[in-house]
């Protein structure tokens, strides 16, 4: 379908996200809490809408790119955008939020006659840039074709189960990602402090089981040791609290993750949730204190 498109949410990702819909061709409409974030989209052939109504009315498709899951509600029911919508129309919610309140969205959008597809995206700010993000989806077959092409000029879609799989996915690439990060943080601090080069110890293991996009992109980020944000640790908590509070409501004990989880809450507690979430390399020092990954100075927001 050629769509009428709004996104909700232009920050770190739904700004490039915006871009490249403008790029594909389609009509877009873009809100933000903080319309100065917005307002350059204007240059590149966005509306750009005084409320996230406004931006919504008349749009075939209603992309959320929010914080949480009770912004998201906010703004759909609350903010009166849900209101507005056709029948027919469909919420892709692109947000990081919990299966469950994926689900009741979707049930009470489907009362109004709304489609609802939960995608939330992985690949982070470079991904969203290039348009490459993983795009997880949850919801009906024929919806997710009527608005595939949108999410193409987004990433690579796939269709992972009904309404809420798209967040359970999400959930599940947050579980790896996670503990990833925190694997690389303290294999390198190991080489590092037992005396071997991180940068070496890095190149040695490409192309090794051990190898990975985190091990590349985030311990590269550590051996330079920039913290600047592309996936913030505030949000990387968020989204581990979310994977517990799921666990929990499926009876699942995950040790790993409960272990990572109190790593990020200790960082952010100490005032570090705007770093990137690579910087849970700065909690393994501070419990190892005065050890530390080379002596480059941290560039950090």
């Amino acid at each position: 379908m050629t769509a009428r498109v709004a996104l909700l949410g232009t920050g770190l990702m739904g700004f490039p996200m915006s871009v490249n819909l403008l790029k594909n061709g389609f009509e877009l409409a873009v809100w933000n809490r903080t319309k100065d974030k917005a307002a350059p989209l204007a240059e590149q052939g966005a509306r750009v809408a005084d409320s996230a109504a406004d931006a919504a009315k008349g749009a075939d498709v209603v992309i959320t790119m929010l914080e949480n899951g009770p912004t998201v509600r906010d703004v759909l029911f609350d903010g009166g955008v849900a209101a507005v919508m056709a029948k027919g129309s469909v919420v892709a919610d692109m947000s990081s939020i919990p299966p469950k309140t994926a689900k009741e969205h979707a049930e009470r959008l489907a009362e109004m006659g709304i489609g609802h597809i939960d995608a939330p995206v992985s690949g982070g700010v470079p991904g969203a840039e290039k348009g490459t993000l993983a795009i997880m989806a949850g919801g009906d077959a024929e919806t997710f074709a009527r608005i595939e092409t949108v999410f193409k000029a987004m990433g690579r879609p796939t269709l992972v189960g009904p309404a809420g799989a798209g967040q359970l996915s999400k959930l599940a690439n947050q579980t790896i990602v996670a503990v990833t990060i925190t694997a690389v943080a303290e294999a390198l601090l190991l080489a590092s402090v037992g005396g071997a080069d991180p940068s070496a110890v890095r190149q040695a293991l490409t192309g090794g089981f051990a190898d990975s996009v985190i091990l590349q992109n985030h311990g590269g980020r550590m051996i330079e040791r920039n913290f600047m944000p592309g996936g913030r640790s505030s949000v990387q908590l968020k989204d581990l609290d979310t994977i517990i509070n799921t666990a929990n409501e499926l009876d699942l004990k995950l040790p790993a993750v409960q272990t990572v989880r109190d790593l990020f809450a200790a960082l952010v507690d100490h005032g570090d949730g705007a770093v990137d979430h690579a910087g849970v390399l700065l909690e393994e020092e501070r419990i190892n204190a005065p050890k530390r990954l080379g002596t480059k100075a941290d560039t950090r927001p």
